[in-house]
């Protein structure tokens, strides 16, 4: 039963690390595409937008719902990513090395 915890335990924590990788790409691609420094038109700029967009939009959509406007500064992916660090963390580190075993 330990192993089974421990593997579940394993693949949440990957999987929170993709969605934290994922917003920090999609923030890291918001700004190039926002400075210029992409272009939308690129065909595999728009693919890679797309992508990172439908990994992490039903993560920060509800987010963005309830936070207040801050006038054209969004705070939801640096609050998911203090979210998804202190799970992985204080939640899911204990159970995938075993600490309550």
């Amino acid at each position: 039963m330990d192993n089974l915890i421990g593997f579940a335990a394993f693949v949440a924590d990957s999987l929170l690390m993709i969605l934290q990788y994922s917003i920090i790409g999609m923030v890291i691609m918001s700004w190039l595409l926002g400075f210029g420094v992409v272009n939308r038109n690129n065909q595999l700029a728009a693919t890679i937008w797309s992508v990172l967009q439908g990994i992490t939009e039903p993560v920060l959509s509800p987010l963005r719902r309830i936070l207040p406007s801050m006038g054209g500064l969004d705070l939801s992916p640096m609050i998911v990513i203090i979210l998804i660090i202190g799970v992985r963390g204080y939640f899911l580190a204990p159970l995938r090395y075993g600490a309550f075993r």
